[in-house]
């Protein structure tokens, strides 16, 4: 078997390397303990690609990458959007103290410039964390933009609908639903091995109040706007 070929098998997502029960770096703390629990390095993983199954949009997908993303911001880092299916609410980030002068938005229909900005960001030390929309990428395509999270140290959350699964070499892979008024996150792949329980939130006292009890922002740094969902 040539170099190439080898290359291929050993990228193959069905591939079982023993390095997968390494120890795990530690993790951007997602700010839902219920959810750092069952992830190895008790957060989203950093310098590697994170893929959010949503069963649809708007359920609580989003809201998920918060709390991370408001400490990433007013650490001076920036919060890249690319190709997010509704301009986010300017409001509402600030409401969930995300620093606004540190998000960057990327709105393009051409998937190769959605890649490229992607990979751009990524590669950028500056940059803390992208989140993405897309459904359909070629393997190679993620591949980069794996490597290019590795050299930047940076997280990419890759949002993508529940009907589009395909195997890919992600760290982690989490499915999103709702049940019973509840935001339902399921673990379909982590670093490591085995999948834990489903884990249930209610996210709609945590828009309201979690962000400042948590220390986020400062009391009076940005006005209230109850019932703001972005």
């Amino acid at each position: 078997m040539n170099a190439a070929a080898l290359d291929t098998v050993l990228n193959h997502p069905a591939i079982w390397r023993g390095s997968a029960l390494a120890p795990v770096p530690r993790g951007l703390a997602t700010g839902f303990p219920e959810i750092d629990a069952v992830l190895p390095g008790e957060g989203w993983p950093v310098g590697a690609l994170t893929e959010i199954y949503a069963e649809r949009k708007g359920i609580g997908e989003l809201q998920l990458a918060m709390p991370a993303a408001a400490r990433l911001t007013q650490a001076g880092r920036w919060l890249t959007f690319v190709a997010a299916p509704h301009v986010p609410y300017a409001p509402a980030l600030a409401e969930r103290c995300l620093d606004l002068a540190r998000v960057l938005m990327v709105n393009t229909t051409v998937l190769e410039e959605r890649l490229w900005a992607a990979e751009q960001a990524l590669r950028a030390t500056c940059c803390g964390a992208v989140l993405m929309w897309l459904d359909h990428a070629h393997e190679r395509a993620l591949r980069r933009l794996q490597l290019a999270a590795e050299e930047g140290g940076s997280s990419l959350l890759l949002f993508r609908s529940a009907r589009v699964a395909p195997a890919t070499t992600a760290a982690l892979r989490l499915h999103v639903s709702r049940s019973d008024n509840r935001t339902v996150i399921r673990v379909l792949k982590r670093r490591g091995g085995g999948l834990p329980a489903p884990v249930a939130l209610d996210l709609h006292p945590w828009i309201r109040f979690s962000a400042r009890a948590a220390g986020l922002c400062a009391a009076d740094a940005t006005p209230r706007i109850p019932g703001v969902v972005c």
